[in-house]
């Protein structure tokens, strides 16, 4: 009796499903058994993750290909073969770029006329990834007829089926591990809100407020004013903070995406949809979705947007079926969403629903010397990113900082930090024990700098003795708003910003010392 060559290369994986081996050696006895039944130059065998193949196992290929990702978009060999349920040859002329180009063992130059075949992998109806066969022999594959690769991706699916399955508990404890300790040390190392201003210090208390409860929150302020930051804080005083914290942003994102990107999709509901997807609701289960920019959203998708908020439920593009998550929103903009309604881009229901807490993020220019502090802050990561001793500020170049009116706010000073840094380095010839910024370095435009406490102390007269503090106190607060108001020109709103109090409360102040 005549051996069938497809039974005989079966028998020993089937043996393999029962045998405690590790997934490499699982996947390279499965490859080794291709090759036999198929003989070839090279065969991978590839998992597809989101919209890229991600390679688990190769032979007859550079080592290098591990540690490739092939993004299916840009390769039409692997689109196609993902696109056919069943395996697929490709002409030994086929006019298609091979992924493989440059990769084979032994091939030197490009991977000219050869044979390719290929075959999706599925797992429970899901398609999982692909194997892939190359042979640089023209009529390599012309014998054997493409039902042998198809009874043996079957069983392919299967020894992956199992590997999974033996492997799946240990990883998802070792997951889990893995997150706690990094939920530790995001504790332990949190990104600070750096600064001692009144404004800041209410921020702070509202932070601490909103946090511990459940309510939708809505972040405001400019570009730049870090607003991330402060979601990232809300989430890490919430009860939530031992669950992941996921950010979007939905300014980055194009329309056709956007639905995707939020709720997810199934296989098949767009072009390029190759498998299904978990959007990002579904991923902040149990913790916290971060919507940045979310005055970019369009309107149909704001719509949607709202029924999640509302009854926790999705549906993932292409697919009837419901999901339910638990997830509590942290919204931020920098538009005026109020006048967004009024002028119809954005849906008035879904801006009360996000803003059941608003919070608004002062600009840097209202937080008067924290500007200082958070320069201290970038000098120092500065300091150690360029291996320098000390890196400082002098005392012109402090003046100027706090003459600056901050548009781009505290990302505008870590940038310009930086390159203060940089420029002020590239001065010296030799690498200085101190690197002092002056105001060359800093390169911000010349504007008259408030004066600093010591020399708003210092009176024009000393005060006679005998003088009570009261009179004392008054003298200096009337001098420091005059001084103030020099500065502005006589606005007093900008004077009010300028010394971190309201506008009515110094109103009311002028007026008691006197001040017109």
């Amino acid at each position: 009796m005549t051996a069938n060559p497809l039974l005989e290369t079966l028998i020993p994986l089937v043996a393999d499903l029962s045998r405690e081996l590790d997934d490499g050696e699982r996947y390279r006895r499965l490859l080794a058994a291709l090759r036999q039944l198929f003989p070839c130059d090279a065969v991978a065998l590839l998992r597809l993750d989101g919209e890229v193949l991600v390679p688990l196992a190769v032979e007859g290929l550079s080592p290098d290909t591990l540690g490739r990702r092939f993004r299916v978009s840009e390769h039409p060999r692997l689109a196609a073969l993902l696109e056919h349920a069943g395996p697929t040859r490709f002409a030994a002329d086929c006019g298609l770029p091979d992924p493989y180009d440059g990769l084979v063992d032994g091939l030197h130059g490009h991977l000219e006329v050869h044979d390719c075949l290929g075959c999706p992998l599925y797992l429970d109806e899901q398609l999982w990834g692909l194997l892939t066969l190359d042979s640089l022999d023209p009529a390599s594959f012309g014998r054997f007829e493409l039902d042998n690769l198809e009874a043996f991706a079957s069983l392919a699916a299967a020894t992956v089926k199992v590997s999974q399955r033996i492997s799946g508990l240990a990883q998802r404890v070792e997951a889990e591990r893995q997150l706690t300790e990094l939920y530790k040390q995001a504790r332990q190392q949190p990104r600070e809100l750096v600064g001692q201003s009144a404004a800041l210090r209410k921020l702070q208390d509202e932070i601490r407020l909103v946090g511990d409860s459940p309510l939708t929150v809505l972040i405001t302020g400019e570009t730049g004013v870090g607003k991330e930051l402060v979601a990232e804080a809300i989430h890490a005083t919430s009860p939530r903070a031992q669950r992941p914290l996921v950010s979007i942003n939905c300014a980055a994102l194009p329309d056709a995406l956007v639905e995707s990107e939020l709720f997810g999709h199934v296989r098949g509901a767009f072009s390029g949809a190759m498998s299904e997807r978990s959007g990002k609701f579904e991923l902040a289960d149990g913790g916290s979705l971060f919507l940045d920019e979310v005055g970019e959203l369009p309107l149909a998708i704001q719509a949607k947007l709202l029924r999640v908020l509302q009854s926790g439920q999705l549906q993932r593009v292409g697919s009837d079926r419901e999901h339910r998550v638990d997830v509590r929103v942290i919204a931020a903009t920098n538009r005026d969403l109020a006048a967004e309604v009024r002028a119809g881009r954005f849906r008035a229901d879904l801006y009360h629903r996000l803003s059941v807490y608003p919070l608004p993020v002062p600009p840097l220019r209202e937080r008067g010397r924290d500007v200082l502090l958070l320069a201290g802050y970038f000098l120092e990561e500065n300091r150690a990113r360029l291996g320098l001793r000390s890196l400082r500020l002098c005392a012109e170049a402090q003046k100027a900082l706090l003459g600056h009116d901050w548009p781009g706010n505290v990302r505008e000073l870590e940038h310009l930090v930086g390159r203060a840094a940089i420029k002020a380095l590239a001065r010296h010839g030799e690498r200085p024990r101190i690197l002092s910024l002056d105001v060359q370095d800093l390169d911000l435009p010349m504007a008259e700098a408030p004066p600093l406490i010591d020399e708003v102390l210092a009176p024009a007269e000393p005060m006679p003795a005998g003088v009570e503090l009261r009179t004392a106190v008054d003298a200096f607060q009337r001098r420091l708003i005059e001084q103030c108001l020099a500065r502005h020109q006589g606005k007093w709103a900008d004077a009010a910003r300028e010394l971190g109090v309201d506008r009515a409360n110094l109103s009311r102040l002028a007026r008691r010392l006197g001040i017109r």
